[in-house]
C-alpha cells in the first residue's frame, strides 16, 4: 500500500475521539484490497477516477450512443465487496462530486491494485494503524506453500488475510508411486512445472515444501537437479498433512516467520490455540470469549490480549452494537491490553467468528 497524502484533524464524534480528514492511497495487491474492504465503511466520502457514459442534451428522440468518459467521481458509500478472485474492490454508492448531470445518481468503483482513490471520514485508530501495517507489508514479497505428499499436492500464497489455494494436483497413488517409478516422475514433473509458473507469475520471494513422510525431501532433491534457482529460496517444513491444515501447521510452527517478519498469521493460529487450551481446562483458564463475558473481564481490568474479528470492527458505527465494539476497543487500550484483529478469510478467524466473534486472553483468572 502507498499512502500518498494525509490530511487529518483531531476531532470529538458522539463521545469517540477520531482523526477526521482525507488520506489517499495506491493499493498494489489483493492484500491491499483486503485492507481497504475493512476500512471503507457506509457514509464515508471516496473519490476516484472512473469511466462512464455522460448524458449530453440533445434534440434527438433516441440520442446516439455516447462512449464512455474518464472522469473523478466522489461517492457517498453505501456498500463495499471485496472480490479476491477477480483482485477487485467494489465500492457502491451515490455521486456528490462529478458532472452535474450525474450528481445524485449511483455509481460503483471497480478498484483494482494500482488504481488511486482517496477516502475523507472519522478514522478510527485501528484503521490508521491497520494502513501503516499494509504499507509495511507492501514490502515483503509473497511466501509460496507446496504441501506435498506421494501422489497429491496443494500450493498456496501466504496473503496478509490468510493463504490462497494457487494449485491442487492428485495422482494415483499406492505401489505405483514409488520413488523411481514412471508415475512419480510425471507427478513431480507436473508440479514442478506449477509450482515454477507460481512462483514467477506472483512474484514470489521464497518456498516452503512441506508434508508428512519422505516425499518432500524427495522433491526437494529433484530441486536441485532441475531448478537450482528455486531450490535457493526453499526450506523445508514437517507437517502431519496437505492442503488447509498443512498450510495451517506451517503457519503454526513459525517457517513463515522465519523466511521473513510477516508475523501476524502465524500468531493468529498461535493465539487461537492459546485460547482453545484455556477455555478447555477445567473449571475455565485464563480465558473468556463472547460479548458479555469479554465485557466483565474488561471491568475487572483482566484482558491481556482482545483478540477481535474484523468483520465485527466493520459494525462500528452501526447503532448499539458498532458504539459497543468501540468501547471494549478504547477499554482495552485504556488498561494495557493488547488488540488482535482477526481476518475471517482464515481459518483462525471463522473459528473465532463461530465463538462470537470476540475473546480474550486473560492476566488472571476470573472467579464471579
Amino acid at each position: 500500500m502507498k499512502l500518498l497524502k494525509t490530511r487529518l484533524k483531531h476531532s470529538h464524534n458522539r463521545g469517540t475521539e477520531t482523526e477526521r480528514g482525507e488520506i489517499s492511497v495506491i493499493p498494489e495487491s489483493v492484500d491491499d484490497l483486503w485492507h481497504l474492504k475493512h476500512v471503507i465503511e457506509p457514509g464515508d466520502m471516496v473519490y476516484s477516477f472512473t469511466y462512464r457514459r455522460i448524458e449530453e442534451a440533445t434534440d434527438k428522440v433516441r440520442p446516439d450512443k455516447t462512449e464512455k468518459k474518464r472522469i473523478r467521481l466522489g461517492l457517498r458509500v453505501e456498500n463495499v465487496e471485496f472480490h479476491k478472485f477477480s483482485h477487485r474492490l467494489r465500492i457502491k454508492g451515490v455521486i456528490e462530486f462529478g458532472p452535474d448531470t450525474e450528481v445524485g445518481s449511483y455509481h460503483t468503483f471497480n478498484i483494482e491494485p494500482n488504481t488511486e482513490l482517496s477516502i475523507i471520514k472519522d478514522w478510527k485508530r485501528h484503521q490508521l494503524k491497520r494502513l501503516r501495517e499494509a504499507e509495511r507489508a507492501s514490502k515483503s514479497s509473497p511466501i509460496i506453500v507446496l504441501t506435498i505428499e506421494a501422489g497429491e499436492a496443494v500450493a498456496g500464497i501466504v496473503r496478509q488475510y490468510g493463504v490462497d489455494e494457487l494449485f491442487s494436483i492428485r495422482y494415483g497413488t499406492g505401489k505405483g508411486m514409488s520413488g523411481g517409478d514412471t508415475a512419480m516422475k510425471a507427478f513431480f514433473g507436473e508440479v514442478l512445472r506449477l509450482l515454477k509458473q507460481a512462483y514467477y507469475n506472483n512474484d514470489a520471494d521464497a518456498i516452503i515444501i512441506a508434508g508428512p513422510g519422505f516425499i518432500k525431501s524427495d522433491f526437494y532433491a529433484l530441486l536441485r537437479d532441475k531448478a537450482p534457482e528455486l531450490q535457493k529460496k526453499t526450506i523445508i517444513e514437517q507437517t502431519s498433512s496437505i492442503g488447509l491444515s498443512g498450510f495451517i501447521e506451517v503457519l503454526k510452527r513459525g517457517a513463515v516467520t522465519r523466511l521473513r517478519e510477516a508475523e501476524r498469521l502465524a500468531s493468529e493460529v498461535r493465539l487461537f490455540e492459546r485460547l482453545m487450551a484455556e477455555i478447555s481446562r477445567e473449571e475455565g483458564g485464563k480465558a473468556v470469549y463472547g460479548d458479555e463475558e469479554v465485557r466483565k473481564a474488561l471491568q475487572f481490568g483482566a484482558i491481556e490480549t482482545l483478540l477481535v474479528c474484523d468483520d465485527e470492527l466493520m459494525a462500528e458505527g452501526e447503532g448499539s452494537r458498532g458504539r459497543g465494539i468501540e468501547e471494549i476497543l478504547k477499554g482495552v487500550e485504556r488498561t494495557g491490553g493488547k488488540i488482535v484483529v482477526f481476518s475471517t478469510e482464515f481459518e483462525p478467524g471463522k473459528r473465532l467468528k463461530a465463538l462470537g466473534g470476540i475473546a480474550a486472553l486473560l492476566r488472571f483468572k476470573l472467579y464471579y
